[in-house]
């Protein structure tokens, strides 16, 4: 299979699965490979045959699904949007949950093998927990992939997935094993991992910040990304942050958010904060 075969197949087909070619653009060798590997299982010749059994047998569009999904996944990934959450929107919400009596409630939406959610709970204990220990932070993390999770719960990774976190960080919050590095899940607060797919499911609100960062805005098609983003902001309250990959652009209507002053990828939901 050529590139440029891989690039028409995938311009047919994923507007089936609601999924957006330009999302796809860069990144469409992981696509490639796994694609090669799915011809190779069902003993197909090519993508013109794979284009036949697709139509034959419906059952396998949720397979080619699995086969699109991005997984490109660190530590601190865009280091800028967790500095910027760990200087400024984390000890907003959390000042705001100490007066209010609340606990924090964060979800990260498409986490993949945990990085996310993990690099979040290092900011907090790091630059936040020590100025509000009374407030508890509870956070909920989802991804479409079992196997992803299974990785975020045994919450083990590669030196290279710790490249960008900050000096000093790798001897506090990990511990090395091997060629891997091992989570100290013991010293951050709890993350709750669940199977869920954002098509087809959230937790359940209210959740002071979402983190939902390329996924939705850069793979799904342009009506798909507005029936997610109208089920994500109903499970913000009112004042919430919304953290979005630094290019991605959220199809927002007049009112319902704002980009955050000082960095492109953070919005806030744009009504008054509840009291």
């Amino acid at each position: 299979m050529t590139d440029q075969e891989c690039v028409r197949f995938l311009q047919r087909a994923l507007p089936r699965l609601e999924l957006r070619w330009p999302g796809f653009r860069k990144v469409r060798g992981q696509v490639h490979k796994r694609l090669n590997r799915r011809l190779e299982e069902l003993d197909l010749p090519d993508l013109a045959a794979y284009e036949m059994y697709l139509e034959a047998h419906p059952a396998e569009w949720p397979v080619l699904d699995s086969l699109c999904r991005i997984s490109i996944s660190r530590f601190c990934r865009d280091r800028g949007v967790f500095q910027f959450l760990g200087e400024h929107v984390l000890p907003e919400i959390a000042r705001m949950a100490a007066d209010l009596g609340r606990e924090v409630r964060v979800w990260s939406a498409g986490c993949a093998s945990g990085e996310e959610p993990y690099t979040l709970a290092m900011i907090w204990q790091t630059l936040v927990q020590p100025r509000y220990p009374q407030v508890h932070l509870r956070m909920v993390a989802t991804d479409a992939d079992e196997h992803l999770l299974d990785r975020a719960r045994r919450a083990a990774y590669p030196a290279s997935s710790l490249r960008e976190i900050p000096e000093g960080w790798r001897q506090v919050f990990f511990s090395p094993a091997g060629d891997e590095f091992h989570f100290r899940t013991e010293l951050v607060p709890s993350v709750e991992f669940r199977r869920q797919d954002v098509r087809a499911g959230m937790p359940d609100g209210p959740f002071s910040l979402v983190l939902c960062r390329n996924l939705v805005f850069t793979y799904f098609s342009d009506g798909l990304q507005r029936e997610v983003l109208e089920k994500i902001l109903e499970r913000m309250p009112a004042g919430g942050f919304l953290a979005v990959g630094t290019h991605e652009r959220p199809p927002l209507r007049t009112g319902e958010a704002v980009a955050v002053r000082g960095h492109a990828g953070v919005l806030r939901v744009g009504r008054e904060v509840d009291s």
